[in-house]
């Protein structure tokens, strides 16, 4: 007998995750949003699933409900759910801990993050895509796993400090990594440049920090400790006093790390 699935949310995440859940012998039955809409556009993705206008879920078939929220209103929901005898209450966030399912109506509850960007107009190929599980029980812990290996060739067991520590190294190589790719599309927006002529540079910094890691992978100015080109540099963001700032902080920060591992 196939193990159901519920959603409490309809964001990205929930946008790849149920229908991968949906194709991989995990049924999804019912997603809940506090916008009805973002809702019913997911269940159009999967074969039997209906929205649910309420966090009641009492009377649900499914066993694994997964709160796919933001982090700040994953214990409030945690608090207002309803769910039925036997139910696993699981949220997918990577930097808040177990605990914070501690008020939910069930003891059974963990963690499933897995750890990605996620947009709706991106397809992923989840097989890829690390799966983190927690549990304090094993029972809960091994039910996670199995749904996990249904869906990620790749599936691990750390608990909630480890897991905002990994939380952390990705947004450092994510998030921040994109907010520089947007700042350079912008200077070179605003000297009439086209951001494609960098594209193989970034493909190739990527590609060469994977192979290598990032240490060996490391160049520019800063690592060169070239400061007559930072200088230069620095005079050309004169006129932007914060990304003027935020050069010359990275830029240190850099000089500061290579230095160090000199020593």
């Amino acid at each position: 007998m196939s193990v159901s699935v519920s959603f409490a949310g309809a964001g990205n995440l929930a946008w790849h995750l149920a229908p991968a859940l949906d194709n991989a012998g995990y049924p999804v039955r019912e997603v809940y949003s506090r916008n009805p809409a973002p809702a019913a556009a997911l269940v159009e993705r999967l074969y039997e699933a209906e929205v649910k206008a309420s966090l009641d879920f009492s009377t649900s078939t499914s066993t694994i409900f997964i709160i796919a929220v933001a982090d700040d209103a994953i214990e409030d929901i945690a608090r207002e759910i309803i769910l039925p005898d036997a139910a696993i209450l699981v949220h997918t966030s990577g930097s808040q801990p177990l605990s914070r399912l501690g008020y939910a109506a069930t003891p059974d509850t963990g963690v499933f993050y897995p750890l990605q960007t996620f947009s709706k107009s991106r397809k992923v190929d989840f097989r890829e895509i690390p799966v983190f599980i927690e549990s304090e029980l094993k029972m809960v812990e091994n039910m996670l796993y199995k749904m996990g290996k249904a869906i990620s060739k790749h599936v691990h067991t750390i608990d909630s400090s480890s897991r905002r520590a990994l939380h952390v190294a990705a947004v450092f190589a994510s998030n921040f990594t994109n907010h520089m790719l947007r700042l350079s599309t912008d200077i070179a927006g605003q000297h009439d440049l086209d951001f494609v002529w960098l594209k193989p540079l970034i493909a190739e910094t990527i590609n060469k920090s994977l192979t290598i890691g990032p240490a060996l992978a490391q160049t520019g100015p800063a690592r060169r400790g070239d400061f007559e080109t930072l200088d230069n540099h620095m005079q050309f963001l004169e006129d932007d006093p914060k990304l003027a700032e935020l050069y010359r902080m990275i830029s240190q920060h850099i000089v500061d790390r290579y230095y160090d591992d000199k020593e």
